[in-house]
């Protein structure tokens, strides 16, 4: 029986598929649903009154995911009366009304550009006993300006922008979240201020492409100064950003990242390529060489930096020179890491018609090709840390064998994720998530680096200290005429927010 069936509020589970902007967007949709009057469901708890899915459309088989999800779920509803499904995101954009058609049992439908529209939908959709879908075409209002239940005590999201002016062949994107909005500077930097105050030391900017950021206001130069002025934020330790852009990333931008002692020397910037036909052909405005250029620009300002990127293998028309090319620029660029993609279709992109698309079999080969170049690569440059001193953010569910193995992990500066020894008894449980600690590196793998002598200092944090007490950040955003679904909370709550991220 669920809490809302005992004379509760009624409870809620968002599952997330796809990017950081989509998981940016979940903590959305809870803030939404918890200043509405829901109440998160516990982990165990398989019968939530809401269950939202937040949806992918680029990954592969993101329909078949989604649909097999919705088809173990349908008995589960037919068991609990009053329990509703919502399907947002980027996959509900695309889709529309086929998923109600294909999957009856859903009640709401919203899309990328309505997020905020949920609590609406959900009770429209209980009022009518029918299913409610609601796709707009443009952006309603700014995501950010709604309120947010955010998963980390220690590092927060911050929307830049959203939506893409680019039109890469392979990328659905654009169609989904449309034309590039952008916020003004003070509204990101109020953001930034409110999670610093709630204790967060890292905050990732983020947008389909940073780099173009300040478009819409006329100024080139936009990203650059905005790197500079979260450097002038008391408290605020880390600064990273996601994803910027080859064709628009500028002199100066590479200048704050080397000025602004709290911008992490860490960049990912996808390559796709290193084939200039075949980034001519995804519609990528910069060849081999530009993108080679940027990086020995940032290794000359900051040459402690780590460069990360994402590569598509097996394009149509992607011939065996062309392949080759790309393994020559992942030897020359040095990653210190690259989430490497095999080609496949995506209905609705201008690639998925193309001539040229390869078999399974080769692009298989490539692939694992390319994953050995990759590993060769990053482990060769790891090992270079090995006997050197690094900061460690201590970070939850990074480490999957730590209760094994007695470490903990968290990310170094430059993005790096470190497995450290606690220091024996005396020490490991002072370590929080959110805490920072020094450490020396032992040992060095493709993926990872480990630290097993003690920590050579820890630091406790505001964020640790929140992680200890079960708090997670809240910010507010502005609700306009939304519905309070059930029962209030019994106390205000504290204006750090109470439950236990996931």
């Amino acid at each position: 029986m669920t809490t809302a069936a005992a004379g509760g509020p009624r409870t809620y589970q968002v599952r997330t598929y796809g990017c950081q902007m989509n998981v940016h967007d979940s903590e959305r949709i809870s803030g939404l649903l918890e200043q509405a009057g829901y109440v998160r469901a516990g982990e165990a708890d398989d019968t939530p009154d809401v269950m939202v899915f937040n949806t992918c459309a680029v990954r592969e088989n993101a329909d078949n995911r989604l649909y097999g999800n919705l088809g173990h779920l349908r008995p589960v509803k037919n068991r609990h009366p009053g329990m509703q499904i919502a399907v947002g995101g980027c996959l509900a954009q695309k889709d529309r009304g086929d998923i109600v058609r294909k999957a009856p049992w859903v009640d709401v439908v919203f899309g990328t550009h309505n997020i905020g529209s949920l609590p609406v939908l959900l009770e429209r959709a209980r009022h009518n006993a029918a299913a409610e879908v609601e796709i707009l075409e443009s952006l309603d209002v700014f995501p950010s300006t709604l309120p947010t239940r955010r998963e980390s005590t220690y590092a927060g999201w911050v929307s830049i922008s959203v939506g893409c002016n680019n039109t890469c062949t392979f990328c659905i994107v654009p169609a989904l979240r449309g034309k590039e909005k952008d916020r003004r500077p003070g509204d990101i930097l109020s953001e930034v201020r409110a999670l610093v105050d709630e204790g967060v030391l890292e905050v990732t900017l983020l947008g389909q492409n940073v780099n173009s950021y300040g478009v819409e206001f006329g100024d080139r130069y936009a990203f650059g100064k905005l790197l500079r002025a979260c450097g002038e934020i008391d408290g605020l330790e880390r600064v990273r950003f996601t994803s910027p852009h080859p064709k628009d990333f500028t002199d100066d931008v590479i200048a704050a990242m080397a000025e602004t002692p709290n911008v992490c020397h860490s960049l990912h910037m996808p390559l796709q390529s290193g084939s200039d036909d075949v980034l001519r052909a995804m519609r990528r405005s910069y060849r081999s060489e530009r993108y080679l250029g940027i990086i020995e620009k940032v290794r000359a300002a900051m040459p402690d930096a780590a460069i990360t990127t994402d590569i598509i293998v097996g394009f149509p028309g992607e011939t065996e020179a062309d392949f080759a090319r790309t393994l020559d620029v992942v030897r020359e660029a040095r990653f210190s890491s690259a989430f490497t993609f095999q080609y496949s279709k995506r209905p609705g992109t201008p690639a998925a018609s193309m001539d040229g698309q390869l078999p399974k079999q080769v692009v298989q080969e490539r692939y694992e090709r390319l994953i050995a170049c990759v590993e060769e690569i990053t482990w060769a440059e790891n090992r270079k840390l090995v006997g050197e001193t690094v900061e460690v953010l201590v970070a939850v569910g990074e480490g999957r064998k730590d209760e094994r193995t007695g470490r903990m992990s968290g990310r170094a500066r430059d993005g790096r994720l470190v497995h450290f020894a606690t220091g024996g008894n005396g020490d490991g449980g002072a370590i929080r998530p959110g805490d920072i600690v020094h450490t020396t590196i032992t040992y060095a793998a493709p993926h990872h680096l480990n630290a097993d002598g003690a920590p050579l200092s820890h630091r406790r944090t505001r964020a640790g200290d929140a992680a200890e007490a079960g708090r997670s950040p809240r910010t507010p955003g502005v609700l306009l005429g939304l519905p309070t679904i059930g029962a209030p909370a019994a106390a205000p709550e504290p204006a750090t927010g109470c439950a236990a991220a996931h």
